[in-house]
């Protein structure tokens, strides 16, 4: 497997799973501005929405999509605990979570990155951060009393969310209101496949 990814950005959660998993697997670093890879060819002819992550396999295709990548990255490493069996309503839960990370956290943060500030109102910014903040109050209730999202146990779920809650010292958002966030982003943070994920990006 082939894990296309641009340091930082939302393929670390993948990147995290994969680590988890224990599984084999390559990493290809992806310039998203020029869509290319560091041979110089174009990434859109592996992935033609020109986005990461993608996860390749060779003559069998792609997959797209955080979401879907991480279920299916666990799904290869049942044992590891990474998401409950299929069928199961804590399955159902952790699915639960991560189309609410991807909607409402994941999407709810982009209209703050600097990077798009001449093309966001300052009113709108400063809504969308009122809306982000009520969002992650959500999950702050959500970790109370728990390690992780679901509890005890690291899920696909709580990879997503903390790749997420990493880009907020970048925008300058302020997590010090929700407490539960920082403990969980401090804990997630210290796994040594979230430490491992993070340099081999630094180095790719």
């Amino acid at each position: 497997m082939k894990l296309y990814y641009k340091q930082g950005a939302c393929s670390l959660a993948p990147h995290i799973v994969l680590r988890e998993a224990g599984l084999d697997f390559d990493l290809v670093k992806v310039d998203l501005v020029t869509k290319t890879l560091a041979d110089g060819s174009d990434f859109r002819a592996v992935n033609p929405k020109g986005q990461v992550p993608t996860l390749a396999f060779g003559e069998a295709g792609i997959l797209t999509e955080v979401a879907v990548i991480v279920q299916y990255v666990a799904d290869k490493a049942p044992d590891s605990g990474l998401i409950p069996a299929a069928g199961t309503m804590e399955r159902y839960r952790v699915q639960e979570l991560l189309n609410f990370i991807a909607t409402e956290l994941h999407k709810g943060v982009v209209p703050l990155f600097p990077m798009l500030k001449e093309f966001v109102p300052d009113s709108y910014r400063e809504f969308a951060g009122k809306v982000l903040g009520g969002k992650l109050a959500v999950l702050n209730k959500q970790l109370e009393g728990k390690a992780y999202l679901t509890g005890e146990t690291f899920t696909v779920a709580d990879a997503y969310a903390y790749t997420v809650l990493s880009w907020l010292p970048r925008i300058g958002f302020d997590l010090s209101p929700f407490p539960n966030l920082v403990v969980f982003a401090e804990r997630v943070a210290a796994r040594p496949a979230v430490q491992a994920a993070h340099a081999a990006e630094a180095q790719g």
